[in-house]
């Protein structure tokens, strides 16, 4: 099995593949909004990876962190009139309800930054001592010249990167490229420390996060390709300044999302979210389009895309559709499992998966034109198999197929509130009746603090 490493630009063997255990760390949300559909292309993407090598008898250890203190965080609550921590709460309980309703698996751990604040303030401490950071008007910074290889990743030199625009300009910096590690402060999401009251820096969180989740050295890595530099590179570079250690042996990152061709923004209005993304399809029709590129390769959202990546998904559906495999005891292993499986090895290639799948269908629909029903039954249990290493067709034929018909959002939204009025009201019968009525057009409600959240089965 091959991947690509974005340390070394190009692609190596998983040699951990030989021990039967992969250790994976992805880089989180830092929970001050909605999740996004830029946010569930990398994370769906991950997800795969994940699930394919379980798929295959691998165990995976599968760390994502949360980043639950920040400065937009902070600027976030204040624009709020919030506490930190009410505003963090309130959008971790959005992401998990958004990543459960596009049928993402839970990581093993999920660790937060603000429950690991002690191991974060030894990992500097360490760096301190030993001459990588240093402490200066209440702040703490790492000195990048310490580290050599400071640049690796992102392959620039010192030089490209003071002459980069992302490098924050402090006075207290000895050198512009060094960065925070702790950073002074008061009040909200402040905590004590040997250099003053004050919160730690983001890079820092994920370095000791995942080196306690997962050792000083671990296999992969990743997260969205904007996260390469400087947040990748930093973690790099403090992380095997402290240990002396390899921090990761493979980087892994996703190629970007945009909308209609252009960047995601909510000045340009384009700024979708997972749940407005749900409102409008199936969840396995956004898995499918969201995985249908190769996750490290540019992906554009657009109606008529997400549209396709609809009909392509009924393609498979319709093809196990009334095919009965309930009496069959063992998972069928044919050629095609054989060639889903070459393509999944080569870097996770789900485009050429895909391929595979689809043609599998078309065999399934040629055997039961024949009258070859054990046939057409065998061959469906292998492409439901191999499906579900991808988180595909995890539902009913019947019910998926007819999920395209139903009511649009205006329709749904005049129930849902009549629904709350009903609740008001204390008629909880009424209401009741109006949950299993939008059930029946395959409307699934969840109810939460923030109100009442809506998608299609």
């Amino acid at each position: 099995m091959k991947v690509f490493n974005s340390l070394t630009g190009k692609k190596e063997d998983l040699d951990s593949i030989q021990k039967g255990k992969i250790s994976i760390y992805v880089c989180g949300m830092t929970v001050y909004d909605d999740c996004h559909i830029g946010h569930a292309r990398t994370f769906l993407s991950f997800d795969m990876i994940v699930r394919y090598l379980r798929s295959r008898n691998i165990k995976v250890d599968y760390i994502r962190n949360i980043t639950d203190v920040d400065d937009k965080i902070l600027q976030r609550a204040k624009e709020k009139n919030q506490e930190p921590s009410v505003l963090t709460d309130r959008y971790i309980e959005r992401m998990t309800s958004d990543f459960n309703a596009l049928g993402m698996i839970s990581p093993d751990k999920e660790p937060r930054a603000t429950e690991n604040i002690q191991i974060i303030l030894d990992l500097i401490s360490r760096l301190i001592e030993g001459g990588y950071a240093y402490h200066e008007g209440g702040d703490v910074y790492f000195s990048v010249e310490s580290f050599p290889e400071y640049g690796k990743l992102s392959n620039q030199k010192m030089d490209e990167i003071l002459s980069g625009a992302r490098i924050e300009i402090d006075k207290e910096k000895r050198n512009p490229a060094d960065f925070v590690l702790w950073k002074k402060g008061d009040g909200n999401l402040a905590w004590d420390s040997p250099w003053g009251k004050g919160r730690p820096g983001w890079h820092i969180e994920c370095s000791a996060m995942s080196m306690d989740a997962l050792g000083d050295t671990f296999d992969i890595h990743a997260g969205g390709s904007d996260l390469k530099f400087p947040h990748h590179e930093n973690e790099i570079a403090q992380s095997e300044a402290a240990t002396g250690n390899n921090f990761a042996k493979y980087w892994m990152h996703t190629g970007p999302l945009r909308i209609d061709k252009e960047k995601m923004s909510k000045s340009l209005d384009n700024f979708l979210t997972i749940r407005d993304a749900l409102k409008d399809y199936p969840y396995e029709v956004l898995r499918f389009f969201l995985l249908s590129s190769h996750y490290r390769s540019p992906i554009n959202y657009s109606e008529e895309a997400v549209v396709e990546s609809k009909a392509a998904l009924e393609r498979l559906y319709t093809a196990i559709h009334d095919v009965d495999i309930s009496l069959i005891d063992e998972l069928y292993k044919g050629v095609h499992t054989g060639q889903f499986q070459e393509a999944m090895d080569d870097d996770f290639n789900v485009p050429e998966a895909l391929s595979v799948l689809f043609d599998l269908a078309k065999t399934i629909n040629k055997s039961k034109e024949n009258g070859d029903i054990e046939k057409a039954r065998v061959l469906t249990t292998e492409l439901i198999n191999l499906s579900n290493s991808l988180g595909l067709l995890e539902q009913d034929p019947e019910i998926f197929l007819k999920s395209g018909v139903g009511m649009n959002e205006s329709e749904v939204q005049v129930l849902i509130n009549e629904r709350e009025k009903a609740r008001d009201a204390g008629n909880y019968s009424k209401a009741d009746e109006i949950r299993d009525q939008l059930l029946e057009k395959n409307i699934i409600l969840e109810d939460s603090k923030e109100g009442t959240f809506w998608r299609r089965r």
